[in-house]
């Protein structure tokens, strides 16, 4: 959308997330970043027009956050899903409670997001809904089944959304990336290392080696992308798996 609008990123705090808040508030957007850490949020407050604690797993939570960001920088025209979580293991490790907290995260969480915004983009006739899949949406990796699951899942949601509303003036795309330079790589490549005894540039090696350009994305190409999404030179651009991944997915 190319006149100012309002616009919702969660889990903004960090990462993706908050590169793409940064590139949304640079195109003149009013811009919410939520988020389940406080300290996260309050670190890079002074950037965007307003911040909100949220656990996109609640509903409730969902509902209160989207109502405070309404009542302080009006009704929401972009809606960035970014909030995801990953446990890796064996399927035979994951619980019950691992499945559920998935499902209600990186799908559930997203659900609950769209709902708060889309009876108003629809009655203004315009809107653009952003779904930070993953490559996961396009293939499978081992030990990561019930990600894999839930992102396969969100991209089904935004392929339906898309075709239910597309009529309607509001687009609903997701972004796929592949191994992206944030603390959830450099995380898991700690991991690695202590329980590997691998050196951390061995440990990086088994991410970057899934990319044909033997990299990890940057954050700022996925903002990049979205950026693009969002602008109104992309109306036409709905329903779509947009893989930000050094050709990883063709």
């Amino acid at each position: 959308m190319d006149t100012p609008s309002h616009a919702v990123v969660t889990g903004g705090g960090s990462g993706i997330g908050q590169a793409v808040a940064r590139a949304l508030a640079a195109d003149g957007h009013a811009v919410t970043i939520m988020g389940r850490n406080a300290e996260r949020l309050a670190a890079c407050a002074a950037e965007f027009s307003g911040t909100a604690v949220c656990d996109v797993s609640d509903e409730e939570s969902v509902a209160r956050a989207f109502r405070a960001a309404k009542e302080a920088c009006g009704p929401v025209g972009i809606l960035i899903n970014n909030a995801g979580v990953v446990r890796t293991a064996p399927f035979q490790r994951l619980s019950a409670q691992d499945w559920e907290g998935h499902w209600r995260t990186n799908v559930l969480g997203s659900v609950h997001a769209i709902a708060q915004v889309l009876e108003e983009m629809k009655r203004r006739g315009t809107g653009r809904i952003v779904n930070i899949a993953s490559t996961a949406a396009l293939r499978p990796y081992r030990y990561v089944s019930a990600y894999v699951a839930t992102k396969h899942a969100l991209l089904g949601l935004t392929r339906a959304l898309a075709l239910e509303l597309a009529g309607s003036g509001v687009t609903v795309n997701a972004v796929c990336p592949g191994y992206t330079d944030t603390d959830m790589i450099r995380d898991a490549v700690g991991r690695l290392v202590e329980k590997t005894g691998r050196t951390p540039e061995a440990a990086l090696a088994g991410f970057t080696s899934a990319n044909p350009q033997g990299r990890l994305i940057a954050p700022d190409e996925i903002a990049e992308t979205v950026r693009w999404l969002v602008r109104d030179s992309a109306q036409s651009i709905t329903g779509q798996a947009i893989a930000v991944a050094g050709g990883e997915v063709m």
